[in-house]
């Protein structure tokens, strides 16, 4: 049976932190589908079809990952297309207490789902979407913090 994991965020934008977690994830499931939480209710730097677009050119080419936008619970997208696992990064303690609050939840409501918690590289700890968008919203060009191939202008 092919193991299939979700990937859930905002991912306004998507961020080397997040390209890494893709890439450890890849060694352990078949594949990754990247789920790009769509809550109409937050207005962010990107609308979420660009960060579907954004996301969808990094990995274009790679079978291996997927690029969906979904709206709801994520046990419940996770329940409609019959994936068994949710993966999250964790940067630091902050991001651990909120994921394991996460899991704990979507433990009780959806026993056949199992998470799996990656830690972020040390080298992409400081990195944040908000830190980016706070960057841009200053004209300040985040190149360096983004996947090589992404020039956060075609996004905007």
């Amino acid at each position: 049976m092919e193991r299939v994991a979700l990937f859930p965020g905002s991912f306004d934008p998507f961020t080397l932190g997040h390209q890494a977690i893709v890439e450890q994830g890849l060694r352990i499931f078949d594949r990754i589908v990247v789920g790009v939480g769509a809550n109409s209710e937050k207005h962010g730097l990107l609308t979420v079809e660009n960060r579907e677009r954004l996301i969808g050119d990094i990995y274009r080419g790679n079978p291996c990952v997927e690029t969906v936008s979904y709206g709801g619970l994520t046990g419940d997208y996770c329940r409609q297309r019959g994936i068994r696992f949710i993966l999250r990064g964790m940067r630091n303690t902050v991001d651990y207490e909120y994921e394991r609050g996460m899991m704990l939840i979507n433990q009780r409501l959806y026993p056949e789902i199992t998470t799996v918690l990656l830690f972020t590289p040390p080298e992409y700890v400081a990195i944040s979407s908000s830190m980016i968008r706070e960057l841009v919203s200053y004209g300040n060009d985040p190149i360096e913090l983004m996947p090589s191939n992404i020039d956060i202008k075609n996004y905007l």
